[in-house]
């Protein structure tokens, strides 16, 4: 069943917007950087994804309200968790508009930016603030990729569908 909706004279409703672009799935992030002295600051992010291999470039989407990205920003690196489907929780605190996401989460500096990892995560990706974009309501940041390390490949992903967290459904026997 198809269905047109959303658009009146070229105008596309937000609502509709919304649902649709819901319907596309996503893995779910948690983009953190920390400073010598300076508490750690993080925030919960879907919209990350690969951009170059060469050079090895990554891109997300913030939206200009975000109190973490002026501070990301300015340190000028950050690190990208991927969340396993165990770390739900923990997604809802960073994206939560609590000032210190960060109380109570255990979490060691990245070896080359020292961006925080945290545990659990499905893989983690420290980068330098290679450039910055207007994109609307939101910035488009681009992050060149300095290290990267998969950390629990067998784990479930945390995914992101119908503005609602989700596991990804079991394997079907027999297919790859």
């Amino acid at each position: 069943m198809t269905s047109r909706t959303g658009t009146t004279a070229g105008r596309v409703d937000p609502g509709a917007f919304r649902h649709v672009l819901g319907l596309f799935c996503t893995g779910v992030t948690i983009i953190t950087a920390a400073g010598d002295g300076v508490r750690p600051v993080g925030f919960t992010c879907q919209s990350f994804v690969s951009l170059s291999l060469d050079p090895p470039l990554v891109s997300f989407s913030v939206s200009r309200t975000s109190r973490s990205w002026p501070l990301i920003r300015a340190r000028g690196a950050f690190g990208v968790n991927i969340l396993t489907a165990e770390q739900e929780g923990l997604c809802r605190t960073f994206a939560s508009r609590v000032t210190d996401k960060f109380t109570g989460v255990d979490w060691t500096p990245g070896p080359v930016t020292g961006s925080p990892r945290l545990p659990g995560s499905l893989a983690w990706v420290e980068c330098t603030v290679e450039a910055e974009y207007p994109g609307g309501d939101h910035v488009i940041a681009v992050g060149r990729v300095r290290d990267l390390e998969v950390v629990d490949g067998d784990a479930d992903p945390l995914l992101f569908f119908l503005a609602g967290f989700r596991r990804p459904a079991p394997a079907v026997p027999g297919t790859p």
